[in-house]
């Protein structure tokens, strides 16, 4: 068994305000993928200037920020929120939703590609690369909050985790996602990016590869109490809300290949 870094979950305390370091990694999500995406916009967008790009980015973090929270408290907790909703603003605690924030993301492309001549899929094959960025922040942000862990088990890597009221060695699920939904979905969608794909393409292969590594670690992570198990002893929200996402990305890339056979068959 490892044992758990007892990390302050307050990063800096200056008298009555506090930085807490989960909304600290939300700050080096959206900074690594801004930097990432102007090393990649000559490529994209050659008249787009920095100011340009910072408004796409700009807007992009508020559909991840409110759609993340908003999904949360539909998909996980509305009777709580609807008891007290000034915990909405508490974002410092956690409580976001992956899914929430995907759907407030493509409110936001489609918004701003309506506004500079974009379409939707172009901005979305753009955007899918930088996206594991903010998640295997976002993931480091729970593992420092010890939220979102996993089952009890006896392998040699399992922590005990402070907040665990059982104080059970358990599974690091939030490492496990870092690991697949930062490190390995960056890495995958970057060297697929980097040659021509057909649009669509790229934001087919970012959902069918992040709904099937968050469906996978979900056998291991804790699900919200709230909700629990939906079904089976096994069947969690998060592997319900994952399957329309691989299936949708599946469907995404045989669309755009088949379209772009179709379309060099013609010339």
């Amino acid at each position: 068994m490892l044992p758990y870094p007892q990390i302050d979950p307050v990063a800096l305390a200056l008298g009555p305000l506090k930085i807490h370091w989960y909304g600290l990694m939300y700050l080096i999500g959206i900074g690594g993928a801004w930097w990432l995406a102007s090393r990649r916009v000559n490529a994209f967008a050659p008249t787009w200037n920095k100011e340009k790009l910072s408004d796409l980015v700009f807007w992009v973090a508020m559909g991840v920020i409110l759609g993340g929270r908003l999904g949360y408290v539909l998909f996980y907790d509305l009777a709580a929120y609807i008891a007290e909703p000034v915990r909405m603003l508490r974002i410092w605690e956690g409580g976001m939703s992956f899914h929430g924030g995907l759907i407030g993301v493509m409110l936001a492309t489609w918004w701003f590609g309506k506004r500079n001549n974009k379409s939707f899929f172009e901005l979305m094959d753009f955007i899918a690369p930088l996206v594991p960025i903010g998640l295997g922040a976002g993931r480091i942000g729970n593992f420092i909050n010890a939220e979102l862990w996993g089952k009890a088990t006896d392998v040699p890597w399992a922590m005990i985790f402070p907040t665990d009221p059982q104080q059970l060695a358990r599974h690091p699920s939030q490492l496990y996602q870092f690991a697949l939904e930062g490190v390995a979905l960056f890495t995958i969608l970057w060297f697929y990016s980097r040659k021509p794909r057909p649009t669509m393409a790229v934001s087919g292969m970012f959902a069918v590869c992040y709904g099937i590594f968050r469906f996978i670690v979900e056998f291991v992570r804790v699900p919200d109490a709230q909700l629990g198990y939906l079904a089976g002893g096994w069947l969690t929200m998060g592997q319900v809300l994952c399957v329309p996402m691989v299936l949708g990305g599946l469907g995404l890339i045989a669309y755009a290949y088949k379209r772009q056979a179709a379309q060099e068959a013609v010339q």
